[in-house]
């Protein structure tokens, strides 16, 4: 990953490049910021221009003044995240294969799942890897491990990188054993923690790295992004959609893009549900229930984020008429939500979202989905019903 392949955030690019060519490295620094804010991608941009052997250098005014060449060992190695002084460590899951796990033990995965697409989340992580409701965290013994690496000397590279995705999911012991190799590492030791969330990482470690604090992508960025990864395959009123509902945020951005069929069959499935909901069908919504019940749980799961994001849309549409900022609906969408917001106020809004949460919580615990799925449709006819 090169600085020029992320879009946007080029002061903080500068920045980076800056402390490198100025002999300036932290050897421990924190990336924070929300999800899909690029700061994975900024943070192994980083570490391949540090270890790059034939850094490029450009006039001003460019966006950049220096970038790694992408060509030579290093970063060829960068590239396949398969350098030998480039550790990972991330959150994992017990397996039956794997009692006490360590990032190690799913590092292929982990490459594969990264090379595909360098703005990821937790969720789809423990998608890639088929870990159901399993609790992903940092363990304990990936503190010793990380220890152990570090000691080595490096093979190649100036630089030993240790990149730490999601240090908050760290559990307290392994936290308290990273704090005397944080403090005082081996020589040509960086750390690169990439977080979402500073307030769950205990304050012994935040005092001991250096933060940068990474920004949501600019519209523009999405919008160039989702038209590289889409080319052609979008109409422009699509991309306006798809720029305003990501808000920012590029794996909400890439899904959007890439999911135009689970978008259109979450919107039927809306609309369905409602209709009968709102004419009171109860056979129809038995029906309804037992043909949702077949979808897989993500998919079930997805539907559920969807109506959730529905019920909100609409009561911005009722509560704001004039303010269409502020309402993110594509054109199918809209047509519907027409005669439907009117029916969505604030009262309704709560109980509404209180069954769809609840529906989604019983779906994330392996409760019989059809037993769910009809209990909502019911209690949602209740409340549309109601006055």
């Amino acid at each position: 990953m090169r600085f020029s392949e992320i879009k946007g955030h080029e002061e903080i690019k500068e920045r980076f490049i800056r402390s490198v060519l100025d002999n300036r490295v932290s050897h421990a620094q924190l990336f924070i910021g929300s999800e899909g804010n690029g700061k994975l991608a900024m943070s192994l941009a980083y570490a391949q221009y540090i270890n790059c052997t034939n850094k490029q250098y450009f006039e001003q005014p460019a966006p950049l003044s220096s970038d790694s060449c992408g060509e030579c060992p290093s970063c060829k190695k960068y590239e396949k995240l398969i350098h030998p002084d480039l550790h990972f460590v991330f959150p994992v899951v017990n397996t039956p294969k794997f009692k006490d796990p360590v990032s190690d033990n799913f590092l292929s995965e982990w490459r594969e799942f990264l090379i595909k697409r360098y703005y990821r989340d937790l969720n789809s992580w423990l998608d890639f890897i088929g870990a159901d409701n399993s609790q992903a965290s940092i363990f304990t013994q990936e503190s010793k491990e990380i220890i152990r690496k570090l000691n080595l000397k490096t093979y190649e590279a100036e630089y030993k990188v240790m990149v730490i995705w999601l240090p908050e999911k760290m559990n307290i012991s392994a936290s308290n054993k990273l704090l005397k190799i944080l403090e005082e590492p081996p020589p040509k030791t960086l750390f690169l923690l990439v977080s979402e969330d500073e307030g769950k990482i205990i304050r012994t470690i935040l005092s001991r790295t250096q933060i940068t604090k990474i920004p949501k992508f600019k519209h523009e960025n999405i919008l160039e992004l989702v038209t590289h990864e889409n080319p052609n395959s979008l109409d422009s009123d699509e991309l306006d959609y798809i720029v305003r509902l990501a808000n920012g945020n590029a794996v909400k951005a890439l899904e959007l893009s890439n999911n135009s069929v689970n978008n259109t069959e979450n919107f039927d499935n809306f609309t369905s549900l409602m209709r009968l909901s709102y004419s009171a069908n109860i056979i129809e919504l038995m029906n309804w229930a037992e043909t949702i019940s077949k979808l897989g749980r993500e998919k079930q799961k997805n539907f559920l984020e969807y109506a959730l994001r529905m019920v909100r849309e609409n009561l911005m549409m009722n509560v704001a008429p004039d303010e269409k900022n502020i309402v993110y609906l594509d054109k199918k969408e809209s047509e519907f939500s027409k005669k439907f917001y009117p029916f969505i106020t604030a009262p309704k809004t709560i109980k509404l979202n209180q069954e769809l949460n609840k529906a989604f919580m019983h779906i994330t615990r392996n409760v019989s989905a059809k037993l769910v799925f009809l209990d909502m449709a019911l209690q949602l006819t209740i409340i549309i019903k109601s006055k």
